[in-house]
This record gives structure tokens, sequence and C-alpha cells, in this order.
């Protein structure tokens, strides 16, 4: 039996290559080639490979206890994981709901807020969401998220959903103005709203401003609309704060965290919300119980991860890093746009710009050609069509950050 692999298309032949191990941002194959993470593994990776504390915790967690049934049960590391994200987060957040991957965190979050509705006997079942936004490839995700050339085929079997603009910088009031709208007409019917915070990740990693996030909120608030934020790229640090959202004055209903929740080390997701949102469930009749679970929600090994991993969080400036690496960036910035490249942007651990067009195609032939170059010469960059970006693991170091700018360099002379 062969491999499937994600995001591959098997007819091209691309070569698929074996890794062995790991470290820091290096990713290590069987003949000892060491390639640079340069997008932390689809932006799992936060504080490096094979993190030994997190490799203790996993191993010393694993001699105790490995996965039980978490309706009617607990276990000490999930009631650590929730006391430790505790200290990360604002009070007015006093639940966590365990799920296996950010697109399950999604689900739970859009079910929670639905369901707030429907125990409030209300009927708010709509979901409004962002042009060129991404929430998974559950049919929930696929559902909020852009319709594109990721989810063309089940378009038919998609729930409906409202999309207001992306704010181009500039232009942000006309996001805003068309939520507006939205609610005067829909509000009654809308129960939440979802968007990733300042950055729409795989939609061609586009930023917005922070006061775009609180406009939309103040509407939300006003018109009694369930606010989440799809917190499972931008969380744990991406964008130079603990959280986007942190780069705000608001507080959202329900957070959806994953990727960076281990540190990029064993799959877990937490959907996080306030008092009000649990208080609509918790009730003597049954019927009324949030209906969700997985086989392995809140798996103890992965829940270990976590501790570690939000513990380092405590005792280490992590942020130091994101920021070392920032001003990395900016001074790459001039450089990028003198080979070529086009709206130039960065943000926290991020470094993203276009090539060819302004536009993004994912298809795109020159992403192939571009991630081909990047591959044979060491690095690990996986262009969304044409945007190339650079997003790698917070403990790289300086020689690392100067060899993927020379490989792009490189690059882009070769094929601009």
């Amino acid at each position: 039996m062969k491999i499937w692999h994600p995001f591959t298309q098997h007819g091209l032949n691309e070569p698929i290559i074996e890794i062995e191990t790991s470290d820091g941002e290096f990713l290590i194959t069987p003949g000892g080639e060491k390639i640079i993470d340069g997008i932390s593994s689809w932006w799992v990776n936060t504080i490096g490979h094979k993190n030994p504390v997190v490799s203790e915790a996993i191993q010393k967690q694993a001699e105790k206890l490995h996965q039980i049934i978490f309706a009617g049960f607990t276990h000490k590391p999930a009631l650590n994981v929730a006391e430790n994200l505790s200290k990360f987060l604002p009070e007015n957040f006093t639940h966590v709901f365990f799920s296996d991957s950010g697109s399950t965190s999604v689900e739970v979050a859009l079910k929670m807020a639905v369901g707030y509705h429907f125990n409030k006997g209300s009927t708010r079942s709509k979901v409004v969401a962002m042009e060129h936004s991404y929430h998974g490839d559950t049919f929930g995700g696929m559902s909020s998220g852009a319709r594109s050339v990721f989810n063309e085929p089940y378009t038919k079997m998609l729930f409906e959903v409202e999309r207001i603009p992306y704010p181009v910088e500039g232009k942000e009031n006309e996001a805003i103005e068309a939520y507006k709208k939205l609610l005067q007409k829909e509000g009654g019917k809308i129960g939440a709203i979802i968007l990733e915070p300042l950055v729409l990740g795989s939609g061609g990693m586009f930023f917005y401003k922070p006061f775009v996030l609180e406009e939309l909120y103040k509407l939300s608030k006003e018109y009694r609309v369930i606010f989440c934020l799809d917190e499972v790229m931008t969380g744990f640090g991406r964008t130079g704060t603990m959280f986007a959202f942190n780069q705000t004055n608001i507080i959202p209903d329900i957070i959806c965290l994953s990727k960076g929740l281990t540190g990029g080390s064993i799959p877990l997701a937490a959907t996080v919300c306030t008092k009000e949102i649990y208080d609509a469930y918790l009730s003597e009749d049954k019927a009324k119980m949030f209906f969700h679970s997985s086989s392995y929600t809140a798996n103890p090994i992965a829940c270990a991860a976590a501790n570690a991993n939000l513990e380092i969080w405590q005792n280490t400036d992590i942020l130091a890093d994101v920021k070392r690496i920032n001003e990395f960036y900016l001074g790459q910035i001039e450089r990028i746009k003198n080979l070529g490249g086009k709206n130039v942007r960065t943000l926290g651990d991020i470094f993203a710009f276009e090539v060819q067009t302004d536009g993004n195609d994912y298809v795109s032939n020159i992403g192939v050609k571009f991630y081909e170059y990047f591959r044979k010469n060491g690095v690990l960059l996986r262009p969304l069509g044409n945007t190339i970006y650079v997003m790698p693991p917070y403990c790289i170091s300086k020689e690392s950050l100067e060899k993927i700018f020379d490989v792009i360099e490189n690059a882009m002379k070769e094929y601009l």
C-alpha cells in the first residue's frame, strides 16, 4: 500500500523526501542533509523541533497514561492545560473544550456559537466570515472559509456563509461598513462571525490592521453576534504577541487554538470560551448539553506536551526571539523589493510577498518552480501560489535566516 500525501499532486511525480530526525530549525534526512524548516512544518512548530523539555514530558506521560474516555472522566494533564492556558488569557475565558486539530477546534467553535443561540430559544444560525479566509478542511471549516480550488468539488455540500470584504489597507472602512449593513439587514439571523485575526493565512498571508477587529467586535456586541477568532495559526507568538487579539482592546467570545499549543510536537486543539457561552449549556435538561466529542479528546500525552510548552512560555521570553526575527525581516524588505517582490510585508514571525502579480493563485506554476528551487538548496519554503512567505521556528539562528533569504534572492534572479 502506498501513501497518499496531503496537498500533493502525485501525477506530477514530485519527490517525497524522507526525514529521519529533526533538531531546532532543521529537518534531517537519512543521508544527513539538513533542511531549514522555513515554514515551521505548516506553522505548527514554534519553539524548535525535538525540544528536549517537551520530549521529556511526552516520555514521562507515556509511562503513566495514554488515552482514556473523557466523558465523565478527567486526568491531571488536562487539568493542568486548563490552568496553564488561563495564565495567558483574560479571566473572561472560563472554559476550554479539547479536540485534536485546528479544523476541529473551528467546528467546535461554530457549534458552540450556534448552539448557544438555540439553547437561548433563538433561531440565529447564520455565520459570517471574511473573503479569502481559511478555517480548515472539515465541512464547517470549508463552509466558513473562502470558496476556492481547495473546496470546489464540495461547494453544493457546504452551508451558506455571509461574507464581508477583506479590509484592504486604506479601505478598511469598506469592510466595516459592509458588516454593519449586513447586520442591519440580517442581524436577527446571524449567530456568529469567525475571523482569522490580523493575518489571513492560507488565503495568501494577507495582513490587516488591529482596529478593524475592534470595529467588527463592537458591531457584533451591538447585534448580539458571537465573536469567534481562529487563532490556530496566529496564536503562540506568530504575530509578535502571544495571541493576535492581544494587539487589540477586545476580548472575543470564543477562540480556537491548535498548532503551537504543543510547540508543534503532537496534535492537540482547544476551543476556549467565556462563561456566558458555557452557561447556555448548563442545565438539568440533558438535551441541552454540548453534543460534540472525538475519540482522542484531551489525549494525556498531548496534554503533557502542551503543559511543557506552556511552562517554557512562562519561564522564557520567547517573544524576544520573535522580535529578533522581525528585526532581521525589516532589513530584508528593500532587498526583496529591489529583486521584484511586490507587496512586501512583515508581522511578527511572518515575512511575505508576491512575485509576478499582486493577486494570488494557489496553483500558480511559479510557486512550483520556487518550491523546487528552495528544496534543492536546502530550504523548506512552500509558496501559496505566487505568494512566498517565511515563518520559521523562533529558535532559528541568524545564519539560517541569512541562508533562507540568500536562497530566495537566487531564486528570484533565476525566475523573474
